[in-house]
């Protein structure tokens, strides 16, 4: 009994001691090719309301709650949400270029972690490329270092599939 016990303390910590030499920052970035031209991708991302569209996070959880403030389609632009099953946050557009570029700050007061992303709007002959990327860093706490060492695996399916949402939307003029 005393072996087992001063190997399970042994072994947690390990996983601390670990955790510390993990890097603390993540990146996830996904990118789609859509058969259409930024100006009819970008009124997509730009204008939060629209996110619901093609967003998986409001497609798992049709009773989340979501409210906007703040100018539309502009700087300033800011979603919260509340749902039960996919977590409490909110955003905010940070910067803009006109049919190239929408970034944005996250926020999840439940685990007090932020991050920001953007999305990437570059035209490839009649198509644009559109590349999905978020980046954060998770600070000194050791467990939270496993969380950003798994993010991509976490939320890369995420992205995949909302980019895919939104390609379909928009090839189809939906």
């Amino acid at each position: 009994m005393k072996k087992a016990l001063i190997i399970v303390i042994g072994l947690i910590v390990a996983f601390i001691a670990v955790g510390f030499v993990l890097p603390s920052d993540f990146k996830v970035e996904r990118s789609i090719v859509i058969d259409a031209p930024a100006e009819e991708i970008y009124p997509r991302i730009v204008d939060l309301r629209r996110w619901q569209d093609w967003g998986v996070w409001f497609k798992r959880d049709p009773q989340m709650e979501v409210s906007f403030s703040g100018p539309d389609r502009a700087i300033g632009m800011k979603s919260e949400w509340k749902s039960e099953t996919e977590g409490n946050g909110e955003m905010q557009i940070i910067a803009l270029e006109h049919n190239q570029r929408v970034s944005y700050s996250l926020y999840f007061p439940d685990f007090e972690m932020g991050s920001t992303g953007e999305f990437v709007l570059q035209a490839q002959n009649d198509n644009t490329l559109v590349t999905w990327t978020d980046e954060g860093d998770v600070g000194n706490n050791p467990l939270n270092r496993y969380f950003a060492l798994m993010m991509d695996s976490m939320i890369g399916p995420d992205f995949e599939a909302g980019l895919d949402n939104l390609k379909m939307l928009t090839e189809n003029g939906s």
